[in-house]
């Protein structure tokens, strides 16, 4: 089931929206402009496509990986098929722009508490 994050929950709570998924990670797609994240999707394309149906703007939408038993610095891993983008200097599965990592990287730390 696909969860969109609009305010923040624990880390236990993500967990538990993991039971039946990929165990010790999630899959998640992080609205760069509303500050808002899908998790849950078995492919970030499920997960964005939740989020698009909802208003959000593809080039705004990024695909992550969250390591659950990682610390903060290990938690998140920038890599997703969703984010190959040639026509945004995006060309790998990783997100190269620094600044959007931040952006992730400080919408994830509002929404996981």
């Amino acid at each position: 089931m696909i969860h969109i994050i609009i305010r923040p929950i624990t880390r236990k709570e993500l967990q538990s929206m993991t039971a039946e998924g990929f165990g010790d990670f999630m899959k998640a797609v992080v609205d760069i402009e509303n500050g808002i994240m899908a998790v849950g999707g078995d492919l970030h394309a499920d997960e964005e496509a939740k989020l698009l149906d909802k208003g959000s703007k593809q080039m705004n939408l990024w695909g992550i990986n969250l390591h659950l038993q990682k610390n903060v610095t290990d938690f998140i891993e920038f890599d997703s098929m969703i984010n190959i983008r040639p026509s945004d200097n995006n060309r790998s599965r990783g997100v190269e722009n620094m600044e959007i990592q931040n952006k992730i990287r400080a919408i994830v730390a509002d929404l996981i508490q």
